[in-house]
């Protein structure tokens, strides 16, 4: 019982800790109107290698959940997502746009969780 105590508090850390990764990369900036953006949208405004570097950054969580032995069918997903958020942003002015709404790390965040609440409840 007391190895489980210990996953779920060394969990509890990790997933505070992407969270804060996941909100500064997709919504830390708060524009006029009330829609917030993230440092990805802004790295990926580089040209050539910015979303690759933001889908760096991104596959980080993906890793970590990795590390929490998330199932396959989990870390899929959020592959998928950051691999749609890298190939459409390189489409100019509208793949820019779509990394500033799509937002993939809050949404693999919300897999992550959603799947560990299941998991435990």
């Amino acid at each position: 019982m007391n190895d489980i105590n210990e996953q779920r508090d060394r969990h509890s850390s990790t997933i505070r800790r992407l969270e804060r990764l996941a909100w500064l990369l997709d919504s830390a900036i708060r524009l006029p109107g009330g829609f917030r953006i993230g440092l990805d949208g802004i790295i990926g405004l580089v040209p050539g290698l910015g979303d690759l570097a933001a889908a760096g950054l991104s596959s980080y969580i993906i890793l970590e959940a990795a590390r929490m032995k998330l199932p396959g069918r989990v870390l899929a997903s959020m592959g998928l997502n950051v691999l749609l958020e890298l190939v459409v942003g390189i489409i100019p002015l509208f793949g820019d746009l779509f990394d500033f709404a799509f937002k993939a790390n809050r949404r693999n965040m919300r897999l992550m969780t959603d799947y560990l609440r299941h998991k435990n409840g």
